[in-house]
């Protein structure tokens, strides 16, 4: 499932350069993101995982990245708790472990897509795969 947004973000100002050519996929997929329910950007960590410990297990949001060298979060609820992991933007393209896209939705619906036959894993939830 996934944790609504409250209201529609505006876009971030606060994004590295960027390359004309990246610049238009990053603002395409922010517009895209946008319309989506699940986009809260800029929402720390610890107000992610708060929101997500009552929500069921596999529920999920995206949200601007704390860290610097991050544009997007994946915060998820998983049997153990909320765990949030990044999505790296590099030579235009969002990814996720092994996962690519121009667009962070897309990038999404292939990570769930692909789940659901061969769970993650990730260091940072302990060995927890993820569905």
């Amino acid at each position: 499932s996934v944790l609504p947004s409250p209201t529609p973000p505006s876009l971030p100002d606060r994004f590295r350069m960027f390359r004309s050519c990246e610049w238009e996929v990053l603002e395409r997929s922010l517009n895209i993101l946008q319309a989506s329910d699940f986009y809260w950007g800029p929402l720390s960590v610890g107000e992610a995982h708060a929101k997500l410990q009552r929500e069921p297990v596999g529920t999920y949001l995206v949200r601007d990245s704390s860290q610097g060298n991050c544009l997007f979060s994946l915060s998820v609820r998983m049997p153990t708790g909320p765990v949030s992991l990044r999505i790296s933007f590099q030579e235009g393209y969002f990814r996720l472990k092994n996962w690519f896209s121009d667009c962070v939705v897309q990038l999404l619906e292939l990570v769930v897509a692909g789940t659901r036959n061969n769970p993650l894993h990730f260091d940072e939830m302990g060995g927890t795969p993820l569905v």
